[in-house]
């Protein structure tokens, strides 16, 4: 391996080693429904955004706050000399895309038939500490 390719192998590791994701599969809900949520947390800082998502109403918010705490203990197991406090975690990305989509039929009057989608979806959050996604 060259130089120029070493260095920057152990400059995306050291970059890798800030931040810790988790995935949601398969989650029974709506994208729309989800995305309504995903959206109140993107960007906070995480203390903050689990205190929002543990007293927020939705049913979605319980699913990501199970998401979160997830993707915190994945950094803690990153990052075992690193204080969480003082790491200033934040919330940086969260994405939330379409998933399979079961197709059932109801009937409806004269014969016919409509189609209901029961859609689901799939959750990628991503944490990273604040102080070192500045520099």
């Amino acid at each position: 391996m060259g130089v120029r390719k070493k260095q920057m192998a152990e400059r995306i590791k050291a970059e890798k080693q800030k931040i810790a994701f988790a995935k949601l599969n398969n989650c029974p809900t709506s994208p729309r429904k989800m995305r309504l949520v995903a959206d109140l947390v993107r960007g906070m800082k995480v203390e903050s955004a689990l205190a929002t998502l543990r007293f927020n109403p939705k049913e979605a918010s319980r699913r990501l706050e199970k998401l979160l705490l997830s993707a915190i203990t994945n950094w803690q197991v990153k990052n075992e000399d690193a204080n969480m406090e003082d790491a200033d975690l934040v919330v940086s990305e969260i994405r939330v895309d379409s998933g399979s989509m079961l197709k059932r039929l109801r009937p409806a009057p004269q014969g016919r038939a409509h189609r209901i989608r029961k859609r689901s979806n799939h959750v990628t959050l991503v944490v990273g500490s604040n102080n070192n996604t500045q520099s």
